[in-house]
């Protein structure tokens, strides 16, 4: 082996143990992931959250899945904002909720990062005290209530969550699995232990 070899191949195992040793250290790689997945609009999340009675971190995850936490949004079904809202299930969340005159909310205020996670949270909230189960709430959340009481009455899945697998629509699996992905990273990066 030459010694110019030699040189080159010290200097990557040099470079490869000056990469896991600054990683561990000042543990970039934590700091990239909490890059990719942020905690943008905390105060709002953290308080309707609270309010709510559901995981901050699971609506991070919700809004890291439905728009990246682009509160400009829009889906091709068109579903906005954050937490991607449809406009009538928004207006009759406002309905419920005692902050709005749902008779007047507009799209924009749909858009709003601050209604838009407020009335997405407690939508989310009502789906999960319905189910009793995140990945069935979740399910509903993309697919709606009633196609998931459709698939529970069926026996298509099960109500206890156990057969999630099973969900008959591929994006609202696949969406339930990414949301259940992403809520596992932030409690990874995020939760006091």
């Amino acid at each position: 082996m030459s010694k110019a070899l030699k040189k080159v191949l010290l200097g990557i195992i040099i470079l490869i143990i000056l990469y896991f040793i600054l990683f561990s250290i000042l543990k970039i790689d934590v700091i990239i992931m909490k890059k990719i997945y942020p905690q943008k609009y905390k105060e709002f999340v953290n308080y309707y959250a609270q309010e709510y009675k559901v995981d901050e971190l699971l609506i991070f995850a919700i809004i890291k899945t439905e728009s990246n936490f682009n509160e400009e949004a829009k889906s091709r079904s068109n579903a906005i904002g954050l937490m991607q809202l449809m406009e009538n299930t928004a207006i009759e969340l406002a309905n419920k909720t005692q902050n709005y005159n749902a008779n007047s909310i507009s799209e924009k205020e749909i858009y709003d990062p601050i209604n838009n996670i407020e009335l997405g949270t407690y939508y989310f909230s009502t789906l999960l005290e319905q189910y009793g189960n995140i990945g069935i709430a979740l399910a509903a959340y993309n697919a709606g209530m009633g196609r998931v009481n459709e698939w529970i009455e069926k026996g298509i899945i099960k109500s206890d969550g156990s057969d999630l697998e099973n969900i008959p629509y591929q994006e609202t699996n696949m969406y339930v699995r990414k949301v259940l992905n992403n809520y596992k990273i932030y409690q990874n990066l995020y939760s006091v232990t």
